[in-house]
C-alpha cells in the first residue's frame, strides 16, 4: 500500500480510459491565388501564335469523301487485290474451314504443301466475300463463313493436296475451284482419282495410232466383199441375159426351114 500511494508511482502505471479523437477534414493549408500581374503580362507576350498558311482555307478545295475511305481502308484493298489475283495466277484454289492447330503442326502442314508447289493463305471473309460477289466464282460465297484458309497452287496436284489433309484433322475441305470448275468435296475426291494428263495424253494417242491400221483392215475387207457382191451380180445377170437370147435365136431358123 505504501508503494501505491507514491504519486510518481500512481502516475506510472496509470492509463486513461478515454482517448480524444479529432474528427473532420482536414486544415486546408493551400488556397487559390491569383498570378501576379506582372506574370500575366509575361504570358500573354510569350504566348505561341500559330503562322497562318500561306493560301487562305478558302482556296483551299475541300477533301472529298471518297478519298478519306481509300486512305483509310488502303489496306483492305491490297488485300482483295492479293486475294484476286491469287484466284487468277492459280489452276487449283482450294476452301478449307480452319480450327485451331498448334505452330509446329501448321509449319509442318505448309512444309509438305510446299513440296508440291502448294502455297496457304489466311484471307478474311471481310474482304473476299466482296471480291467473290463481283466475279464469277460468286457460287464459292456460302463457303466463306466462318474461319477458313485458302490452299491454292499453278499446278493441279489434287492427290497430293488431299494426302496431306488427311493427316490435319484441324483443316476440313470444303470445296475447290479446279480450272475455272467449281467442284464439292466429293467432286474433288473423284477428280483425285482421274489419272494424271500424261497418262490420259499416252492413252489417246495409243487409241490413235491403232485406228489407222484398224480402218485398213476394215476398209480392205469390205472392198473385198464388195467385189465378191459385184462378181455374184455380174454372173446373175449374164446368166439371165443367156437364157433370154437362146429362144429369140431358134424360132427364126425353124421358120425358115419349113418354107
Amino acid at each position: 500500500m505504501a508503494a501505491l500511494s507514491g504519486p510518481a508511482s500512481w502516475r506510472r502505471g496509470w492509463l486513461p480510459a478515454l482517448h480524444f479523437i479529432r474528427r473532420g477534414s482536414k486544415a486546408v493549408t493551400r488556397h487559390w491565388k491569383a498570378m501576379h500581374f506582372q506574370r500575366q503580362k509575361l504570358m500573354a507576350v510569350t504566348e505561341y501564335i500559330a503562322p497562318r498558311p500561306a493560301v487562305p482555307q478558302r482556296c483551299v478545295a475541300p477533301r472529298r469523301k471518297e478519298e478519306e475511305e481509300e486512305e483509310e481502308y488502303g489496306y483492305a484493298r491490297l488485300l482483295r487485290r492479293q486475294v484476286e489475283e491469287a484466284f487468277r495466277d492459280n489452276r487449283l484454289i482450294a476452301v478449307c474451314q480452319y480450327n485451331y492447330l498448334p505452330g509446329e503442326d501448321m509449319v509442318l502442314m505448309r512444309h509438305y504443301l510446299r513440296k508440291h508447289k502448294i502455297e496457304v493463305k489466311f484471307v478474311l471473309n471481310e474482304i473476299i466475300r466482296p471480291v467473290l460477289s463481283q466475279s464469277r466464282y460468286k457460287n464459292l460465297l456460302p463457303l466463306f463463313v466462318t474461319r477458313n484458309i485458302l490452299l491454292v497452287s499453278p499446278e493441279t496436284k489434287v492427290k497430293e493436296m488431299l494426302r496431306v489433309l488427311k493427316g490435319v484433322p484441324q483443316v476440313n475441305l470444303l470445296g475447290a475451284c479446279i480450272d475455272d470448275t467449281i467442284l464439292s468435296r466429293q467432286g474433288v475426291e473423284n477428280f483425285a482419282k482421274l489419272p494424271s494428263l500424261e497418262a490420259s495424253q499416252g492413252q489417246t494417242l495409243g487409241t490413235l495410232t491403232l485406228l489407222p491400221s484398224q480402218t485398213c483392215s476394215v476398209l480392205q475387207h469390205a472392198t473385198v466383199h464388195l467385189a465378191a457382191l459385184l462378181d455374184g451380180h455380174i454372173h446373175q445377170l449374164q446368166a439371165g441375159a443367156g437364157q433370154t437370147g437362146s429362144p429369140a435365136g431358134t424360132e427364126p431358123a425353124q421358120s425358115t426351114g419349113t418354107q
